[in-house]
């Protein structure tokens, strides 16, 4: 790329990036000062769960525990070759620290070993990155597979003995993915047949909608038991699947995240269970985490346990547990956390369905 065209990319690069505290190049904050000034990458904004729960929880928590320090610079992206940029661009800016939630960690490698040499420690959140990162903040995948295998089984009652399920895994590019999908199968093998299984590729619904019809053509309407997707963006798709060809009654699925659709869905009864990973623990551990090296402190009493990536060994890591939530344990975990109100949950159409959930009068 000539000089014109890298310039042209970095400059789309740095629009893309939110908050702007601090900035210019050679050096964001003061850093080693006491206030660092921290990037966050994400791999989706908006209503997404990283745009709805994470960013505002980890901005939140950067002015409690930091309040002189400049605003954290927020870029959020689902493509990859995008979130390269932007983490270059990032660079560029001279913040002095990272939280990044790779789209795709391989793709990103050499751009955190470019932070690395410019003296950029990245702190890995929700994905495990590849690089020299210096620390890792997520939920234990291999629970929330297990979570989801037991709610599955749980729910499929008698057909759970030897009875036929597909799986809906995540995207292969996303390391979480395999985690959550053996999780599943330590709990799975041996009990059912696996019907079907996909990877979804960018975990996009699209693909798992496609997906499903192609396993409910090659398996039968009336022989799959349970489904087991990854999270509650394709297990929204598989069900729209099944309504689709007209599945019923609907077998159980499974999924991840407590999106408000998904709660609303398990209310009604089209969704069996979804995995609840409790946001604000990760979003404090991350600028914990974040705010000591870039005060270039150890963060050993942060981490909890410690992780390999394919070029570093025993990185600093928190791993979080994770909560499954039914229709019978709303209240007593999202409502009490004050992820959703009843209000968001009961519109109009669930009135009578939260009645009979509890979560009305």
């Amino acid at each position: 790329m000539g000089r014109v065209g890298l310039a042209v990319t970095v400059a789309a690069a740095l629009t893309l990036v939110g908050a702007c505290g601090g900035g210019g190049s050679g050096g964001g904050g003061n850093g080693k000062d006491g206030d660092p000034t921290i990037g966050l990458l994400l791999p989706g904004g908006g209503a997404s769960r990283f745009g709805q729960f994470d960013r505002p929880l980890i901005e939140k928590k950067a002015k409690e525990l930091c309040p002189s320090c400049p605003a954290v610079q927020v870029a959020a992206t689902p493509d990859p070759a995008v979130q390269r940029q932007q983490l270059e661009a990032m660079i560029t800016r001279g913040v002095d620290v990272l939280i990044v939630a790779a789209v795709d960690p391989e793709l990103l490698r050499p751009s955190v070993v470019a932070a690395e040499r410019a003296g950029i420690p990245v702190v890995a959140y929700d994905r495990l990155a590849q690089g020299p990162i210096s620390g890792y903040v997520t939920f234990d995948g291999a629970e929330v597979g297990r979570l989801q295998g037991e709610g599955l089984l749980k729910a499929m009652g008698a057909t759970a003995d030897g009875g036929q399920i597909v799986m809906m895994n995540g995207a292969t590019i996303d390391p979480n993915a395999e985690w959550f999908k053996q999780g599943a199968l330590s709990v799975l093998k041996g009990k059912v047949k696996i019907g079907k299984s996909y990877d979804t590729v960018g975990w996009r619904p699209e693909n798992a909608f496609v997906n499903m019809r192609g396993a409910i053509a090659a398996l039968g309407a009336d022989r799959i038991d349970g489904v087991l997707a990854a999270n509650d963006s394709l297990a929204g798709a598989v069900i729209s699947a099944l309504n689709a060809t007209e599945v019923r009654p609907l077998p159980p699925v499974t999924g991840q995240d407590a999106d408000l659709a998904a709660v609303r869905r398990i209310v009604k009864g089209d969704q069996y269970m979804t995995v609840y990973k409790p946001y604000k623990s990760a979003a404090d551990a991350a600028v914990e985490m974040a705010v000591a090296l870039g005060r270039d402190e150890p963060v050993e009493s942060i981490a909890t346990a410690t992780v390999d990536n394919a070029g570093r060994k025993d990185i600093p890591a928190v791993l979080l547990p994770s909560v499954s939530v039914t229709v019978g344990t709303i209240k007593d975990t999202l409502i009490k956390d004050g992820l959703y109100t009843i209000d968001q949950i009961c519109t109009p159409e669930l009135r009578a369905a939260c009645a009979k959930a509890g979560l009305t009068g």
